[in-house]
């Protein structure tokens, strides 16, 4: 699990929640089942189970592999439509292409992220790069929906593609943990990832034994989803695991801990923190598309349907399909 590293965490600057800092409770501990996405590669739904008062400003989540490809296997997406809300795909092994029907997109590889907003609408495509399918490989990454205020659902549709080496890089006191800021503030230090629904979004690997305590903004909500390893959340130490979810409840730190002994597949915790500010509006999603209304949802299969949303690139030889997810 590569994404982006350092050789030596001290020479970071570090951060650490203040001594009077009032620690978040874990509030649950959820499982995520597993799945296919496209045309057929694993993933995990992180967000399975939670009541969507405790995701609110985000939507879905799914860890894509960890899978080891063969030759031929690689998979993606077909053309699939979107409306009223952001996908964020974060690579952390592999290579991903992208493509949209406004002439935007391009590859993203280890540690890369591909932030779109959808806004108004647009098709887009996601799959492997033909050397990729060729040859086999690795694959790891997650896609994460981030929705849009009902005053933002209709704006201009725009692509961020923030490269692994711009994300902000930090550490705990110690030195045990690794820190990617891939959007929003932590500590005074900020991400590369620009947002309209104010979040943070973090990847911290923790050595074994390693624990740190963050300072969250008490506006956010908090989560943490576990990518790969074993260890604890919150002051009591609630145990955790590869594919699994915690809620974290009110308080401005949250603590996250790697137990002493990791497999030696993954010798280190490598979890995702997500933090934001709860859009607290009504929210209709089906399929692709995230509205206000349901009128509004069925506005946009119309406008999908009669084209309105853009059309595939005929360099492809492609034709939109059904809505995907």
């Amino acid at each position: 699990m590569p994404a982006v590293t350092v050789e030596n965490p001290l020479t970071l600057p570090r951060v650490t929640a203040p001594a009077d800092a009032v620690a978040r409770p874990v509030l649950a501990v959820t499982t995520a089942p597993s799945g296919f996405e496209g045309e057929g590669f694993p993933v995990r739904r992180a967000f399975a189970g939670i009541n969507y008062r405790h995701l609110d400003p985000f939507i879905m989540m799914d860890q894509m592999g960890e899978v080891e490809y063969a030759p031929g296997e690689p998979k993606g997406t077909p053309w699939h439509p979107h409306r009223g809300f952001e996908t964020v795909t974060y690579i952390i092994d592999g290579t991903f292409d992208h493509q949209d029907s406004n002439g935007g997109g391009g590859t993203i590889t280890n540690g890369d992220t591909q932030w779109m907003t959808a806004g108004s609408g647009l098709l887009h495509i996601e799959a492997p790069p033909e050397h990729l399918v060729m040859s086999g490989g690795l694959f790891h990454g997650l896609q994460l929906w981030v929705n849009l205020p009902a005053k933002d659902k209709m704006m201009a549709p725009r692509y961020q593609d923030i490269r692994g080496g711009s994300v902000q890089l930090l550490s705990t006191p110690d030195g045990g943990a690794l820190l990617r800021v891939i959007a929003g503030e932590l500590d005074g230090h900020q991400g590369p990832g620009i947002t309209h629904t104010p979040i943070t979004m973090i990847h911290a690997t923790l050595a074994p034994g390693a624990e740190l305590t963050l300072p969250w903004r008490e506006d956010f909500n908090g989560l943490a989803y576990v990518l790969a390893g074993r260890g604890s959340v919150g002051v009591d130490r609630r145990p955790v695991h590869t594919g699994q979810t915690a809620v974290f409840g009110a308080g401005s730190s949250l603590t996250v801990r790697a137990d002493e002994k990791q497999d030696s597949r993954t010798p280190d915790l490598e979890v995702v923190l997500l933090g934001g500010q709860p859009i607290r509006e009504p929210m209709a999603h089906y399929g692709p598309f995230v509205m206000n209304t349901k009128e509004e949802l069925m506005q946009a299969f119309e406008d999908f349907q009669k084209g309105r949303l853009g059309t595939v690139p005929a360099v492809h030889g492609m034709t939109a399909g059904g809505p995907q997810s």
